[in-house]
């Protein structure tokens, strides 16, 4: 959730780190701070954003070769300057205050913190912040004897739960060491001079290097002018094959904003391109679309199970309607932070899916470690980011090609995670003989059209900014939706909490008389997602609930469902009606209503309070 950039270079680093964190800033911005060697250790931190931080650091003179900085998503402590990172270790007896010895910025959470804190304090050792993370830059204090690579490998060996750390100390210049351990870190091997880079992200280090080492769950890497060391969690040292440079190519302009407001409205607005490229290259249904040795798998399989959270659960919902209904094959789709803590029937049997747009998602990773050790070996990822962990420890993948998603509430990450799961129904419908020449070629037409469908659904944003005029005055909405299209109304409502914070529940329109009908007032405004399907007649029903207790609603309609604005209904009439695809079209308007709410509420869009983009945490 946290962004780390740091390095070694023989120029000034201080606009490389700043400019990374940029870059990073969706993975936190309560605070962020910058270090340095300068004839001894200096810093700047700020609970405003980036952009701020960048003029203190310019007004300060802060300049040097080596350093480190951070991005923070609040976890021990409140977005406060003495909780915010890089944090110092003064030692024993130092004033408070006083220069530092060991700097450190950590990503993670370190769950013996309380046990180190209190062995560290009888040894006399102050605490100035809340954090756990000053607790590792005192332990690596205390540990050290001249060489910070050791006192750092010693650290670790202590540590419990999960991190991404870079460190340096004031007596050896030049120098920066880094770990990691459930919280993903990458080098960057420089092109000027010797340099190198530790960051979060490679997108961090765009325009800097394209020369990427993805770090593995343990090590541990030692970072001076000229040349790098990488060792395992034994301190074995790990070669060029162990862990090869890559060529990654992580276009800095893709985080740019150009024309739009925020990048939440541009990242809407590219889902037609963000569909094209994710479909491009696929020219009929086959199995290998997943992976080499996918045929041999789904033959091996007989039911599916779907470890996502949030958004991307939202998508996982979503396919068990297709799965069941088109593949055939029993479904189930679970929360991946509850999974884990529950005893659950593993079957060798099940293909276990993740969902994740960054593939560094902890809860969802920590699930599918959980699945694996209860022996269910095959696993595929429907994962943008093709170099993850979640792509390199699934055995299949299926890499979507939203491209970069700044803004914090998903949208093109998740209509691309709906095409390649649909993808994914088929090639299991093809495997099980459930899916003939015809239906396939029907299937792969529709989904071709996709982006023409998109760019005639966005041409409705008129017709929601109406909507949200109304919405930005109210403190509670409901959400309902039918079959495959109540994930959709689940996916609605989270995206007004949590960009507009108005207080929003979505449900299967059918329980409505089963409690939520109580809440029901014109005070209380209901979207209804009213597709031409076989549930339609029942949802009409649903609707006259609404209104006969007063309730004011909100249709998405498709346009031959016959359903017309009145008193105390409000239309949008969609441009076609999409079958079994239809879920990808209607969630677009949602996203536009959220938006376009927040918009007349001034909240902040993109950065809404309390979240990040990429929960790297549990």
């Amino acid at each position: 959730m946290c962004g780390i950039v740091a390095g070694v270079s023989g120029r000034d680093i201080v606009p490389v780190l700043v400019q990374g964190l940029q870059r990073l800033e969706y993975r936190g911005y309560d605070s962020c701070g910058v270090a340095v060697h300068s004839g001894g250790l200096k810093r700047a931190r700020s609970v405003a954003r980036v952009a701020e931080l960048g003029q203190q650091v310019q007004t300060e003179g802060i300049a040097s070769g080596t350093g480190i900085a951070h991005t923070r998503w609040a976890t021990h402590g409140a977005p406060a300057v003495h909780n915010a990172h890089p944090h110092f270790s003064h030692g024993p007896g130092a004033a408070s205050g006083s220069a530092g010895r060991v700097a450190l910025v950590h990503n993670g959470i370190i769950e013996n913190h309380d046990e180190l804190r209190a062995a560290l304090q009888a040894r006399g050792y102050v605490f100035e912040s809340q954090t756990d993370t000053e607790v590792i830059a005192h332990l690596i204090d205390s540990l050290y004897d001249g060489d910070v690579f050791a006192a750092l490998q010693a650290a670790v060996k202590q540590l419990h739960g999960a991190y991404a750390l870079a460190v340096f100390h004031k007596d050896e210049p030049h120098r920066v060491v880094g770990a990691r351990a459930g919280s993903p870190l990458v080098l960057g091997v420089g092109a000027e001079g010797g340099e190198h880079f530790l960051a979060s992200d490679a997108m961090a280090l765009a325009g800097v290097t394209d020369q990427i080492v993805y770090l593995e769950e343990g090590d541990l890497v030692d970072l001076q002018m000229g040349r790098y060391w990488i060792a395992d969690g034994e301190g074995r040292s790990l070669g060029a094959a162990q862990r090869p440079v890559r060529t990654v190519h992580a276009h800095s302009g893709a985080a740019e904003l150009g024309p739009y407001r925020h990048y939440m409205q541009k990242e809407i607005f590219e889902q037609p391109r963000a569909i094209a490229d994710t479909l491009e290259g696929v020219a009929g249904v086959t199995p290998e679309l997943f992976g080499d040795g996918a045929y041999r798998v789904f033959k091996d399989i007989d039911r599916v199970l779907i470890l996502a959270c949030g958004t991307s659960y939202y998508s996982g919902c979503t396919a068990k309607y297709w799965l069941e209904a088109i593949a055939r094959i029993p479904t189930q789709v679970e929360v991946a932070s509850e999974y884990r803590y529950r005893t659950s029937v593993p079957d060798p049997r099940t293909l276990v899916v993740t969902i994740s747009q960054s593939g560094e998602t902890a809860d969802t990773l920590a699930a599918l470690r959980h699945a694996q050790g209860l022996g269910m070996k095959h696993t595929l990822t429907i994962c943008n980011v093709s170099t993850s962990a979640m792509v390199r420890e699934c055995e299949l993948a299926y890499i979507t090609r939203a491209g970069v998603e700044i803004g914090v509430a998903s949208t093109k990450a998740f209509t691309t995670q709906l095409a390649g799961l649909f993808l994914l129904t088929l090639a299991l419908a093809q495997v099980r003989g459930h899916l003939s020449d015809e239906q396939e070629a029907e299937h792969l037409k529709s989904m071709r059209h996709l982006p023409v469908a998109l760019q005639a659904v966005l041409a409705l944003e008129p017709q929601v900014i109406s909507w949200a005029e109304d919405f930005a005055r109210m403190d509670n909405a409901l959400f309902l939706g039918r079959g495959l299209h109540y994930p959709i109304a689940l996916e609605g409502a989270l995206k007004l909490k949590e960009i507009s914070y108005i207080h929003a529940e979505a449900y299967p329109a059918g329980e409505l008389k089963h409690g939520p009908l109580a809440l029901v007032t014109a005070a209380m405004p209901v979207v209804t997602v009213a597709p031409n399907d076989a549930l339609l007649e029942k949802l009409k029903s649903n609707m006259q609930e609404v209104r006969a207790r007063g309730g004011v609603l909100y249709v998405l309609a498709d346009a031959d469902t016959r359903i017309t604005s009145s008193e105390g209904i409000y239309v949008i009439r969609m441009p076609e009606h999409y079958g079994a695809l239809s879920p990808i079209l209607h969630v677009v308007p949602l996203q536009l209503l959220a938006y376009h709410t927040a918009l007349a509420k001034g909240t902040d869009v993109d950065k809404p309070r309390n979240l990040a983009k990429s929960v790297t945490v549990e």
